[in-house]
């Protein structure tokens, strides 16, 4: 795909800042969990804390331990203030960071892996409502951000007004990394495999990423990485610990992890139609395409 390509996406409210990505000191084993929007980043930035931690459940803030690349705290932060703090973290454990974005967007590096995990789009469109609804006034205060352009009454006038504008996070998000599925470095997974085959799939994770937790600690990092441990400890994964002011009203953040239900949240038939029709164009790569709905084996 192409930079002019990968730039159809629009960049997003004032908290959000791809340009961050661009001047990033990478090291050597880096990790970066890269994620459309409401398709399991939250829970993989967690599964790869659990595997590298070897089980953790005292951790205070999931953005302390796995740094959103893109996002930005404050209005008066600047980019090199941001790639400061990166380049200061820890050298004693390798780092891992979240982002939204794909290559080119996001740099690519052969000393860096990345987790790359996508969702149906019906799914993570219609998930994507209720969490910006659950974003807090303080924050669209901070930025000048009139909240009303992102409420609406229903999904229909939502993805016609907002989540329609966003169809290339996932189309040409999954083109752009389906074209690098055969690297060493890459590992594509589903967000519905992971739902359905938690442990093997947590468990291949391990191996790519090079990770080796003990018979001992296999427990906690299932345990901590579960949907269930999630939502019981909600306020670990609302950014409480990264922003001067709530980002997110307390359980805005876990939601479901639900898979097929995208219908019961209002994607009807003639939304789901309208989807598949543009997203065919940002993606056409027919088994790409395929995957991107269903997961499974890749072609």
């Amino acid at each position: 795909m192409s930079d002019e390509q990968q730039e159809e996406a629009p960049r997003g409210p004032g908290w959000i800042n791809p340009e961050i990505q661009q001047h990033v000191r990478w090291r050597a084993g880096d990790i970066v969990v890269s994620v459309p929007g409401k398709s399991g980043t939250t829970w993989t930035m967690n599964i790869v804390h659990q595997l590298r931690s070897g089980g953790d459940a005292d951790f205070e803030d999931i953005y302390v331990e796995v740094p959103w690349l893109e996002y930005v705290d404050r209005p008066s932060r600047s980019v090199e203030d941001i790639v400061a703090a990166i380049d200061a973290m820890p050298t004693d454990r390798r780092r891992a960071f979240k982002s939204h974005a794909a290559p080119p967007q996001l740099p690519y590096r052969d000393e860096v892996k990345y987790v790359v995990v996508v969702r149906n789009p019906e799914e993570a469109m219609t998930s994507l409502k209720p969490f910006i609804e659950r974003h807090s006034p303080e924050l669209f205060a901070a930025w000048g951000v009139n909240p009303a352009h992102f409420m609406h009454p229903d999904f229909a006038s939502f993805y016609e007004a907002v989540a329609v504008n966003m169809l290339p996070g996932f189309f040409t998000f999954t083109a752009e990394w389906w074209s690098r599925r055969g690297q060493d470095n890459v590992i594509l997974l589903h967000f519905a495999d992971l739902v359905r085959e938690p442990e093997a799939n947590i468990r291949r994770l391990a191996d790519f990423l090079g990770f080796a937790p003990t018979a001992e600690q296999w427990p906690g990092i299932l345990e901590y990485s579960s949907f269930a441990w999630m939502k019981q400890h909600q306020h670990k994964f609302e950014l409480q610990k990264v922003s001067p002011y709530p980002v997110l009203t307390p359980g805005g953040m876990i939601r479901k992890g639900a898979v097929g239900r995208a219908h019961e949240d209002g994607m009807s038939p003639e939304i789901a139609a309208d989807v598949a029709a543009r997203g065919r164009e940002l993606l056409p790569d027919e088994a790409a395409f395929e995957w991107l709905y269903r997961g499974g084996a890749l072609a």
